[in-house]
Order: C-alpha cells, then sequence, then structure tokens
C-alpha cells in the first residue's frame, strides 16, 4: 500500500518561506521518482519540482531559485523548501510518488499555500 501524506501548508506573506511534507507508506520508496505539483484556481495541475531515485532534479522555470525538493528515503519523507514566496505560488500542492516498474503513480489529499500581497 502507498499513501502518500502531506502537511506544512498554510498562509504566509509574500517574502516569506515553507516548508511542505509529503510522508509516504510502502517499502520500496527509494525506488521511486518523486515530485510536487501544484494547481491553482481554474489552472490544470503543473509539475513543480521532481526528484529521481538518483538524485537529479527538475523544477519549473517560475520556482528555479526559490524551491527545493529532497529527500529522506530512511523515513519515506520528501520535502518542498520553498522561499521568497509570490502571490502566483498560491496554489493546492501535491505530493506525487511514481513506480518506474509498474508505471503507476500514487498521489496525496494536496495541501493549500496561500500567499498573501
Amino acid at each position: 500500500q502507498v499513501q502518500p501524506v502531506e502537511s506544512g501548508g498554510g498562509v504566509v506573506q509574500a517574502g516569506g518561506s515553507l516548508r511542505l511534507t509529503c510522508v509516504a507508506s510502502g517499502s520500496i520508496f527509494s525506488l521511486y521518482t518523486v515530485g510536487w505539483y501544484r494547481q491553482a484556481p481554474g489552472n490544470q495541475r503543473e509539475l513543480v519540482a521532481r526528484m529521481t531515485r538518483g538524485g537529479d532534479t527538475n523544477y519549473v522555470d517560475s520556482v528555479k531559485g526559490r524551491f527545493t525538493i529532497s529527500r529522506d528515503n530512511t523515513k519515506n519523507t520528501v520535502y518542498l523548501q520553498m522561499t521568497s514566496l509570490k502571490p502566483e505560488d498560491t496554489a493546492v500542492y501535491y505530493c506525487n510518488l511514481n513506480n518506474p516498474f509498474r508505471s503507476r503513480d500514487y498521489w496525496g489529499q494536496g495541501t493549500l499555500v496561500t500567499v498573501s500581497s
């Protein structure tokens, strides 16, 4: 069973910081590609940050230099450290785990980040 659960969202002023946490069940977490996606009202869900099992990362251009994805395989946990937050970062953020062998995706329930101006 794989069930990601996000936490850490909230309301923050522009320029502030938040750290999102995603904890997942399962025994092969270290083999997954992990990622954070976000969805703002009226928009499609977009990839924010992703990390492979080998540690390679990708970020959407709008968050480069501000957000950092990391993982702790001993805790089955993914983090998204967000700094210099902007109002346009406001969205529901979702944790995603991808099993490359089964080609399956597992999604968390989402955590809301609101950045006030």
